[in-house]
């Protein structure tokens, strides 16, 4: 299932007949350089996702932008929906590096954007552009992947990814912390960007090889109206957030032109009966939008309800993450194990269960009785489920996916994942605003009662883990009667 060019000794060696192939991992010689530069690009982005998950309470508060704390977020997958389509395209037609490295300087430029913002509005095109350079940058990853490793190494390269999201959870929010408190919050957002020079040059060479240049002999054209829905889908979603913000009836117009554009681009541009969860890749699809989006909707709220109805720092609320990324590369482990390959879809179901348990323990710190410790507890195993679903989903896409397929089908998958976030973080972020989650105190104290709102976050974390045991339920979809 990938596509290598012959003419390239480095790739010939690591032909399926020769012993490197048979034998060797991730980390053996022809794949070294490769593994390290884009794991690296990924530490680094999980770096940047932990410290912003910190920094974000204050900049809001900074910045009289605590209303808008949701569209902070959701406003980065808008963008990153645009970006997913495009980079499929692009990096079917003429393989993932231009993808890549264009999306790394829009990812860039997002963070200096957001880092040198005077107020919300600016804050929040920083994480737009951000968000348009993410899209890019997942999709080339997982087509690369899909074209330069072979079948028996993609489950490591996956668990690889997750891996790298170990030290940045831990290091990430106490770093961040530390620099939100110290330096302030904006340092969090201007420093990454000149970290990812190396990881990219490091790598650029072997994608070079590996993985320039189109699937197939003959180029495929930009599909004009897989690019319009596209715009539809980024369109749509914004209308669908600013409705969910503002909450009044005049928002119901937005709100309305939003779901029209939303629908019929959400058909196109994902697998036939993914909404009704039919069985293999639309099934595949659907869960990953679902677990994601339920997770990282919960996620986002953890700092804000840690410091405002706890009383915590930034870095202890920070620190509430920090599990997080071991968790959930051990679940990644777990899953890339050969002799559980014919557990996969019990795995991912197990997943599931744990992820919607977390979730549903979460808000039980509002409760002044239970330790704020507990969310540290209950993340760490949310993690953990994660891993084993996120990566048994990129496993299953690929393969599921020819290799000219690969580009649209990764595509697929990611905008399943942003949509999602920005479905069920705008819902999230209008019941956290319609129970008064908006007017929170601009610092958190612990004798402030009129700050205090748990009836708003419990809103936001309840529902979400309704929605993990939908997840649950999708996981029973995933077997083909083929396989």
């Amino acid at each position: 299932m990938t596509a290598v060019d012959p003419r390239d000794t480095d790739v010939a060696a690591a032909s399926p007949s020769s012993p490197s192939h048979a034998t060797g991992g991730v980390l053996s010689r022809p794949y070294r350089a490769l593994s390290i530069g884009i794991v690296s690009v990924v530490l680094l982005i999980a770096f940047e996702a932990t410290a912003v998950g910190t920094a974000m309470p204050v900049a809001a508060r900074e910045l009289d932008g605590l209303s808008l704390y949701a569209f902070a977020f959701s406003g980065y997958f808008t963008t990153s929906l645009f970006g997913m389509v495009l980079a499929g395209q692009w990096s079917d037609r003429s393989g993932p590096l231009s993808s890549l490295t264009c999306g790394i300087a829009a990812f860039a430029a997002g963070l200096l954007v957001s880092g040198t913002a005077s107020a919300m509005w600016l804050f929040i095109l920083g994480r737009a552009v951000q968000g348009f350079g993410g899209g890019l940058v997942i999709v080339a990853l997982y087509v690369l992947v899909g074209r330069a490793y072979p079948e028996r190494l993609r489950p490591a390269i996956m668990a690889a990814f997750a891996a790298s999201w170990v030290i940045p959870s831990v290091v990430g929010p106490l770093a961040s912390g530390a620099v939100t408190e110290q330096l302030g919050w904006r340092w969090v957002f201007i420093g990454i960007p000149v970290l990812v020079v190396f990881p990219l040059a490091l790598a650029l060479p072997q994608i070079r090889r590996r993985a320039g240049g189109p699937a197939t002999e003959t180029a495929a054209p930009f599909d004009a109206r897989r690019i319009r829905l596209a715009f539809g889908i980024s369109l749509g979603a914004g209308l669908l957030q600013y409705a969910a913000q503002d909450l009044h009836w005049v928002s119901l117009v937005p709100g309305v032109a939003g779901a029209a554009l939303l629908v019929p681009a959400v058909l196109g541009l994902l697998p036939r009966g993914t909404y009704r969860a039919a069985r293999g890749l639309p099934s595949v699809v659907l869960l990953r939008g679902v677990s994601a989006g339920a997770f990282i909707s919960a996620e986002s709220f953890i700092p804000l309800m840690l410091v405002t109805e706890r009383g915590l720092s930034p870095t202890l609320a920070g620190f509430s993450l920090a599990p997080a990324g071991a968790t959930w590369a051990l679940g990644s482990y777990i899953q890339s194990r050969p002799r559980l390959e014919p557990y996969r879809e019990r795995l991912m179901t197990l997943g599931m269960v744990v992820v919607a348990a977390a979730i549903a323990t979460a808000p039980s710190v509002l409760i002044h009785a239970v330790p704020p410790w507990i969310v540290a507890v209950a993340w760490g195993f949310g993690c953990f489920g994660m891993g084993l679903v996120i990566s048994s989903t990129s496993v299953l896409l690929l393969k599921l996916s020819a290799p000219e397929e690969a580009g649209a089908n990764s595509a697929a998958l990611q905008i399943s994942d942003g949509l999602s976030n920005v479905v069920l973080l705008s819902a999230g972020g209008a019941a956290f605003a319609a129970l008064g989650g908006g007017t929170l105190a601009h610092t958190a104290t612990d004798t402030a009662a009129q700050g205090s709102h748990p009836a708003a976050f419990a809103a936001v974390f309840l529902p979400m883990a309704v929605v993990a045991l939908v997840g649950a339920w999708v996981t029973t979809r995933l077997r083909t009667d083929s396989r």
